[in-house]
C-alpha cells in the first residue's frame, strides 16, 4: 500500500510539472527555478505522569500540556504549560502550593530519521517560569522539651496564604520522543533544574515550586521528569528556492 502511494505521488508531481511546464511554454531557453514549500511540523500533547499520580496520591492534582514546533532540519521551539496543587508536609509544617508555569525552549535532535519519520532524541534548554502561592494549613510548635505532646496550630498566628510568589529558573533536557501511530508519539524527558530567581514568602521557607518541584536551603538545583503523549499536524509554512 506504502508503494502504491508512492508511485501516485510521483506519478501525479510528473504530471503536474509537466503541464506546468507546457503552460509556461519559456521564451528563452532559461532554466526557470520553481519554489518548494518547506513542510514544518507542530506537535502538541499533554503530560501522561501527573494524572497518573494522582490517581495513587489524593494530594497531587495537576495538569502539563507540551508542544514542539520544527523550524528546521534537527531544531524544534518547545514548550509546556501547567498547573499543579500539592499538600504536604514538611517537619512540623503541613502545607498547600498552588499555581501555574510556562517553559519555553530549543530542543535539538541527535536521531538521524529516515524519510517520513520525525523521531527524537533530543537536547535541550527551557527558560521556566511559575507563578504560586502557599497555604499553611497548620504547623507544630517546636519543643526542646518532649514531656508533654504537641498539638497542630490550625489557626491564628502564621497560619494562611503567601500570595504573589514567583519563581524563574533553567531546565537542560534529555529526552526521546517516538511514533507509535500515524503522527501519534510517546516521549519522556530528564531535566535538571538551576533557579535563577524567586521571591520568599513570608515567615516561611522556600520548599515547594511548581515546575520545578522540591527546593531546599542549600540548593538551588531540583530535577524533575514527564512522560508525553503527543499528536503531529504537518503543515506549510514558508517558501524557499
Amino acid at each position: 500500500m506504502k508503494t502504491a502511494c508512492i508511485w501516485l505521488y510521483t506519478i501525479s508531481f510528473l504530471c503536474f510539472f509537466n503541464i506546468q511546464s507546457l503552460i509556461a511554454q519559456p521564451i528563452n531557453d532559461s532554466i526557470s527555478i520553481r519554489k518548494e514549500k518547506t513542510p514544518l511540523t507542530l506537535r502538541f500533547g499533554i503530560d501522561l505522569l501527573q494524572p497518573i499520580l494522582g490517581q495513587f496520591d489524593k494530594t497531587l492534582n495537576g495538569f502539563e500540556f507540551i508542544g514542539d514546533l520544527k523550524i528546521k532540519k534537527n531544531i524544534y521551539i518547545s514548550g509546556e504549560l501547567g498547573s499543579l496543587k500539592r499538600t504536604q508536609q514538611s517537619e512540623l509544617i503541613n502545607f498547600t502550593t498552588s499555581g501555574q508555569y510556562f517553559k519555553i525552549g530549543l530542543d535539538l535532535n541527535m536521531y538521524k530519521n529516515w524519510s517520513g519519520m520525525n523521531n527524537q532524541v533530543f537536547l535541550g534548554i527551557r527558560f521556566a517560569n511559575s507563578s504560586y502561592k502557599h497555604n499553611i494549613n497548620n504547623y507544630v510548635l517546636y519543643r526542646t522539651n518532649q514531656s508533654f505532646k504537641s498539638y497542630p496550630v490550625q489557626n491564628g498566628y502564621s497560619t494562611g496564604e503567601r500570595n504573589n510568589l514567583k519563581a524563574q529558573w533553567i531546565e537542560f533536557v534529555v529526552g526521546m520522543k517516538v511514533q507509535i501511530l500515524k503522527n501519534t508519539y510517546m516521549g519522556f524527558s530528564l531535566r535538571l533544574n538551576r533557579l535563577t530567581g524567586y521571591n520568599r514568602p513570608e515567615n516561611f521557607g522556600l520548599l515547594y515550586i511548581p515546575g520545578f518541584n522540591r527546593v531546599t536551603d542549600e540548593n538551588i538545583f531540583g530535577s524533575s521528569f514527564n512522560y508525553t503523549l503527543s499528536y503531529s499536524i504537518p503543515f506549510k509554512w514558508k517558501t524557499s528556492k
